[in-house]
């Protein structure tokens, strides 16, 4: 079966820093022939020429995409993309990136699933898993974020002499830890890997007899792919815009959920700028017309340049997307050193947008587990915390309710370069209407 006629799947890769998610993934891409050997023996010579010896070799096969990205060369840069036997996967946002959490709040909300690395080496699991570690926070981000299908890959077997006992012991604590987040773990694999030497990545390990279950790639190909929301109206969240000389105005992103074609008449906003789609082309091919998952560059006429940006959104014409002065939402505080109160003013990341945002009022704080109402108007919020609040953008914001566009309808708070809260939607209290500027 070609690429294009597998069924595709958007997957992320997350966990702590140093737990090897950039060597576990090159290794896993060269060993499914995703990327050739050569190359990976050039980054091996680079690496060592920079005196880190050529234990990056594999990272670098990533990194180096993120290098790609900055020279700017191809409008696809920010995809890997490799095959299992059974799917097309494309890999977001490449984990070798320097600001990886905000990245992994956008990747994550466009993904369909994630691998979750944790080292299973003495300290680095525990910092992992620990409150405030970063598998931690990663995990319930993608849970969250509405990701719930994920593998888990216990990586650095080969640091503890492959021993079982520790492999257990981990998986135990990860368990646990999933659990807390709101994962059914009877459905998640646990994989025993070395993504540097590549046990069990592609294949089996001779050096675990004990193990009897899946390889990384087998686990990968028992996920279910998604549901497609061709059905619903377009929403296509802008990645990013080229002007490219000869063509025009060159938007890229992910279809969230419905359905274009070459003449569509669309609505870019919060701008209100109305287009045609004149060509849409994805992974370099033309194509007449694409739907819901498709990542694709398109060219827009009408609109111009300083009409769209990374963060808006494009609807059809007669469907906008809805564009919020303030909105309802259920939030969870994930971690605050203190504690919140209402006038606290994060950055919202909320599908490809940023933008600082006020939490003008509490509602009531809930129980995370039931939803049930604990108390009305709490004066702050401190870690842990679920409640339902009222949310002010700087800026007007294209966002949907979770309801009715859960792809679009979720979000993250971040401070102090670290994510305080995730959330859906739950109503738009004051839409913004580009007309009445």
């Amino acid at each position: 079966m070609s690429a294009s006629k597998k069924p595709h799947m958007n997957l992320v890769v997350v966990g702590h820093v140093d737990n090897g998610k950039s060597t576990t993934v090159g290794h896993m891409l060269v060993d499914l022939g995703a990327i050739d050997q050569r190359t990976i023996d050039a980054y091996a010579k680079e690496s060592e020429a920079t005196g880190k010896g050529d234990t990056f070799k594999y990272a670098w096969v990533l990194d180096s995409i993120k290098d790609e990205r900055d020279r700017g060369i191809t409008i696809d840069l920010a995809f890997q993309k490799f095959e299992t036997p059974k799917y097309f996967y494309t890999l977001i946002d490449a984990p070798g990136h320097r600001d990886f959490i905000k990245n992994m709040i956008t990747g994550a909300s466009e993904a369909d699933a994630a691998i979750l690395v944790i080292s299973v080496k003495p300290g680095e699991a525990e910092a992992s898993i620990e409150l405030g570690g970063q598998g931690r926070e990663h995990a319930f981000l993608a849970r969250t974020l509405g990701v719930n299908q994920l593998v888990v890959a216990l990586n650095k077997m080969d640091d503890v002499e492959y021993q079982e006992g520790r492999f257990k012991e981990v998986k135990d604590n990860v368990e646990k830890m999933l659990k807390t987040v709101g994962y059914n773990t009877a459905k998640i694999s646990f994989i025993p890997i070395s993504g540097w030497k590549g046990d069990n990545l592609v294949k089996k390990s001779t050096n675990m007899a004990w193990y009897k279950g899946m390889t990384l790639a087998e686990a990968l190909d028992t996920l279910e792919p998604p549901e497609k929301p061709i059905g619903k109206p377009l929403r296509i969240p802008i990645q990013d815009v080229y002007s490219i000389t000869g063509v025009g105005t060159v938007p890229v992103g992910r279809i969230e959920t419905g359905k274009m074609k070459a003449n569509d008449k669309v609505v870019v906003m919060p701008s209100g700028a109305v287009g045609e789609i004149k060509t849409i082309e994805t992974h370099h091919t033309q194509m007449e017309s694409a739907e819901a998952g498709d990542n694709i560059g398109f060219n827009l006429r009408g609109v111009d340049r300083k009409q769209i940006k990374r963060g808006d959104m494009i609807g059809p014409a007669d469907n906008p997307p809805t564009v919020a002065k303030e909105f309802e939402a259920r939030l969870i505080v994930i971690h605050h050193p203190t504690a919140i109160a209402p006038g606290y003013t994060p950055v919202l990341h909320a599908h490809t947008a940023q933008v600082a945002a006020t939490i003008s009022a509490f509602v009531s704080k809930i129980d995370s587990r039931t939803g049930a109402t604990t108390e009305e108007n709490p004066k702050f919020l401190k870690t842990g915390d679920a409640a339902i609040v009222k949310i002010k953008p700087v800026r007007p914001l294209p966002i949907e309710t979770f309801k009715d566009f859960p792809e679009i309808g979720r979000f993250a708070l971040r401070d102090m370069g670290t994510t305080i809260g995730a959330g859906v939607v739950l109503s738009i209290t004051e839409k913004y209407d580009p007309s009445k500027k």
